[in-house]
C-alpha cells in the first residue's frame, strides 16, 4: 500500500517555465544550428 506521507517528503516542485529557461540560457548547449555552422566553416577552411 502506499504511504501517502513517505511520497510527499520525496516530492520536490516542478521548476517554473522563467527558471527553467533562464538554466538553459545559462548553459552554453550546442543545437543543431551550431554544429552546422562548424561544419560550414570546417569545409570552408579546407577549400
Amino acid at each position: 500500500m502506499i504511504n501517502f506521507e513517505e511520497e510527499l517528503k520525496k516530492f520536490y516542485p516542478s521548476l517554473e517555465v522563467e527558471q527553467i529557461e533562464d538554466n538553459i540560457h545559462n548553459k552554453n548547449l550546442t543545437d543543431m544550428v551550431d554544429l552546422m555552422e562548424e561544419m560550414v566553416k570546417e569545409t570552408k577552411e579546407r577549400h
